[in-house]
Order: structure tokens, then sequence, then C-alpha cells
């Protein structure tokens, strides 16, 4: 694949925020984040909104950071260092979202990439996100986000749809846009029955497709975040919309190909292919 350009030594690089959870098995969340963003060569900030009790084999438990910390952190880096693009991933409570949000739009932030991945629960099916915030993420957050990127499971709750085909696809990706954000992605990597992973973009008018084979591996923790991570570095280089979102998925696929076993449970797909090629 073609990689995202490289700042040269001694330049400031993208700078790229992460307001997300923390894994302390590190295959997902902050962890995933940062090390897409470090082999995409750009400059890592964060804004943690919650420390989860997680290995392999799933969430043991989690603990809210404090909603004048998780502001606090975002506008620390924001006034001081300056943010070219900005994804979320795990925000745990209704509380933690209107936070988000407001902290966004208070700071002027409107114009910079923001890519929403609706985290609702681990790969393991362990919830991430409190039932009632689902209404919160859909009316404060997907109407600031540049790109949502729900997986099928996600699309089910935020909009009441099961994708099984195409056609269930394009009625979802209509469905997400209609609550706001700006372009609306419909993965595909967990629709079932298809040797191919088809992910589906839209804009309120056009309809973009990102097709890639299937990688068979059991090892994929973390994939959603890479994906959304990997689109967001693309974004923070001025890529549009659409050449981010295959730049994402390209990344994801590579990262999949290279995922490792870990634990006694799932592994988690790795960006760390970047360090051989």
């Amino acid at each position: 694949m073609n990689f995202l350009p490289l700042t040269p030594p001694g330049q400031t690089p993208p700078r790229v925020l992460t307001i997300a959870g923390s894994d302390s098995g590190g295959g997902a969340g902050i962890q995933a984040d940062m090390r897409t963003f470090a082999l995409l060569g750009v400059h890592s900030m964060v804004a943690i909104t919650a420390v989860t009790v997680q290995n392999s084999l799933g969430v043991k438990g989690f603990h809210e950071i404090p909603t004048d910390v998780i502001a606090g952190q975002i506008e620390a880096v924001v006034t001081d260092i300056g943010v070219q693009a900005a994804k979320t991933g795990m925000l745990a409570s209704s509380e933690i979202i209107e936070t988000v949000a407001g902290t966004w739009r208070d700071l002027g932030l409107a114009g910079t990439p923001f890519v929403v991945d609706p985290v609702c629960a681990s790969m393991h099916g362990d919830p991430l996100l409190h039932s009632s915030a689902l209404g919160t993420l859909r009316t404060e957050l997907f109407p600031l986000a540049s790109l949502v990127t729900p997986n099928l499971d996600e699309v089910r709750l935020l909009v009441g749809i099961e994708v099984v085909d195409e056609q269930t696809q394009r009625h979802a990706a209509k469905a997400l846009h209609a609550l706001g954000p700006q372009w609306a992605l419909v993965k595909g990597g967990h629709l079932r029955g298809s040797a191919h992973s088809p992910d589906l973009l839209y804009d309120g008018t056009e309809f973009y497709e990102f097709d890639a084979p299937r990688v068979d591996t059991g090892h994929d923790h973390g994939a959603g975040d890479t994906l959304a991570a990997a689109t967001a570095c693309a974004l923070a280089h001025g890529y549009s919309m659409p050449e981010a979102v295959a730049f994402g998925k390209a990344w994801v696929t590579e990262c999949l190909r290279a995922a490792y076993p870990l634990g006694a449970g799932h592994g988690p797909v790795s960006a760390l292919f970047r360090l051989q090629a």
C-alpha cells in the first residue's frame, strides 16, 4: 500500500487527537490509536475518557474520568499544540459525550476533521457505553462529526437497521447520515457469509464503495479503532474524505493480515508491519 508522507526530521508533523478510553491489554482504545498515529508519522495527542480493566478475554470493568478533566485535556492540547484532525472512541456516558461535544463547539473546531467511532461494546459484547447514552450520541456528537464509522452491531443500536446485504447497508448509511454527520461509513467487516469486507460511504448524495478480501483471522481486536485512526491521519494530511477512507481501509486490511495471537483470547490487529515495510 502507499503510506502517508513522513515529515522530515526536526519539522513538526500533523497533530491528531484521540478522545477515547485506555485498554489495559493494549489491543484497542488509546493504545491502538497511538500505534497507528506513530507508525503513520503523525504526532499523537490524547484525551482519556475512561480507564478499562481488560485483557484478551474481555472487559472486566471500567472507570470514567471526571468530565472536567476530559474537557481540560482537550482544551490544553488544542489551544497550545493545535490539531489537524481528531477521532473519538469509547465515551462511556451521556455526560462524557455532552462534555466532548460542548468542548469541541466552545473551541471553535467546526472546520477540523472529526471522526466519530461510536464505540458501544467491545468485540466480546461487553458494554462500553451506557444504553441511555445512545440518544446523546445521536443528538449531540453526530451533528459535529465529519465522519461516523459504526460497525454493523453499532448500526443496529443507533438506527435500528439489521444490515444483511447491499440494500440494507444503503438504507443504514442514509439513516446514519440523517442524524447529522457530513459523511457516514457503514463498515461491512461483520457481514457474515461473505468472502469480502464491503464498506459503504455516503455523503447525502453519492455512495462510495470500498471492498477488500476478508482476512481469515480470529485476531481482530482494535480493528475499528485502527480504521478510524488511520482515516483521521489521512484527513490531517489533507486527503479528501473518500481518499482518507480508502487509505484507512487499506491500512486496517494490512493490520489484519499482520494480526498476532495474544493471551488466551483474541489478539490485536497489528500496525507493526509498517516497521518491516
